[in-house]
């Protein structure tokens, strides 16, 4: 691409979404929208949507994300995580353009005893994973080049996820009993939002003719459990935000049922991503950091 490109970013209130608009203007001209202005459970309209505008690039920031509620609405959670991706990546077949859509750790089982690599062969055990997987599969079998980026563990100062949960209940708690035999990285969006324009800069800077489609794992560097995330998290917290540490009880998966199963291992070997393209991303520790910065500096948590 020689001119500078115009990108559909789907999702710009999302987590992930909210953090990459300002870093996708920086290199192409972007038109992004939400639920209020495309309903991708309408294929036909996310077709239209697409055609009208033909853009180079499609980020695909949206999903049904809420783990345990796609137990009992599997077909919402299909049309918005399989069907709206196949409809997308048939599109972005059709033009020649890039489709980059982000995955999940969820797609795996979880039975690995080591960090997963993109080559082994998915086994989702909840609704979420599936759905996940689905539409997966669906962008590949379009033909589209595409990059699919599998995440886990998202966090940011906005929106709903682990971090200003557990800083939320604090004020009402003061102990809490958390799983500590799942392992995972705990990723913030801005994180993924900076990889990923780093990754498209790549493309960019090749004209266009990188062929380095695929699937990537792209989550923080190091490992923890949901445990030690929250320990980690009082600990950094200020007093603003923090008036007092609420006492914390490690326990094993068997003592916190939820509808939804989720694997033990969520480690995902970001190595690809680091020999295709040069990109680490930070420590989880380190964006623990910086996401508290801007909860502090947006007010805080309400």
């Amino acid at each position: 691409m020689n001119h500078r490109p115009n990108t559909l970013l789907i999702g710009k209130n999302g987590q992930v979404g909210y953090d990459i608009l300002p870093e996708l203007e920086k290199i192409s001209n972007v038109t992004a929208i939400d639920v209020e202005t495309l309903d991708l459970t309408r294929p036909d309209d996310v077709r239209q949507f697409v055609r009208s505008l033909r853009p180079d690039i499609v980020v695909n920031a949206a999903a049904y994300t809420a783990v345990d509620k796609a137990e009992s609405e599997p077909e919402l959670a299909e049309a918005i995580n399989a069907t709206a991706p196949e409809v997308l990546a048939q599109e972005v077949a059709r033009t020649g353009s890039l489709l980059v859509h982000y995955s999940t750790d969820y797609v795996f089982d979880g039975t690995k005893s080591d960090p997963y690599v993109e080559e082994d062969p998915v086994c989702p055990i909840n609704a979420y994973g599936r759905t996940k997987a689905e539409g997966e599969k669906s962008i590949r079998r379009a033909g589209c080049r595409h990059l699919i980026f599998r995440t886990s563990w998202v966090f940011s100062y906005r929106g709903n996820n682990f971090l200003l949960t557990i800083l939320r209940l604090a004020r009402q708690r003061d102990e809490f009993r958390i799983v500590n035999d799942q392992i995972g990285a705990p990723t913030s969006s801005q994180s993924l939002a900076s990889a990923t324009v780093e990754v498209l800069q790549h493309n960019l800077s090749a004209g266009g003719a990188d062929e380095n489609w695929g699937t990537y794992h792209m989550t923080a560097a190091g490992e923890t459990s949901w445990f030690g995330f929250a320990s980690e998290v009082f600990r950094q917290a200020s007093p603003e935000l923090l008036n007092k540490v609420p006492q914390l009880h490690p326990i094993p998966t068997s003592e916190y049922p939820t509808p939804a199963r989720r694997p033990s291992n969520s480690r995902l070997n970001c190595e690809k991503l680091r020999s295709k393209f040069g990109v680490i991303l930070p420590h989880w520790r380190d964006s623990i950091v910086r996401v508290l910065a801007l909860v502090n500096a947006t007010g805080g948590i309400s």
